[in-house]
């Protein structure tokens, strides 16, 4: 049995985790986890982006899951959405290329475009 100061700090640490799941951020990031994306290694890239936005304390960003994005050949899918801009849909994913698209991407602005759906068609046709 744990105590109530063991407790407390358990329910602390883990409600900075649901926060990232918020709706009311500025900036999103959505991973595809139907069937495809799950086979394909969706859950360490989900938990990736989920680590990697807590530990920056970055809480404008929303982490989310979704189902099918559509381009199954391509899975981990994820889509980053970011005030006043489009869609960036990035492709094969992993944990260390999430991680990446963390700090380039959601906190200094900088699409990392060789992870990029455009990028990966146009250079891999």
């Amino acid at each position: 049995m744990k105590s109530l100061e063991e407790l407390e700090a358990i329910r602390k640490k883990m409600q900075g985790r649901v926060d990232i799941r918020k709706s009311d951020a500025e900036k999103r990031v959505v991973v595809g986890m139907a069937t495809c994306g799950i086979a394909a290694g969706a859950r360490p890239v989900l938990q990736a982006f989920v680590d990697e936005v807590a530990t920056r304390g970055l809480s404008d960003v929303v982490v989310s899951q979704t189902g099918c994005i559509g381009v199954c050949r391509l899975e981990p899918i994820a889509e980053v959405f970011m005030p006043g801009q489009e869609k960036v849909t990035y492709v094969k994913m992993d944990a260390e290329k999430a991680k990446r698209v963390v700090a380039e991407h959601l906190v200094n602005g900088n699409v990392v475009t060789e992870y990029t759906i455009g990028y990966y068609e146009k250079n891999n046709a």
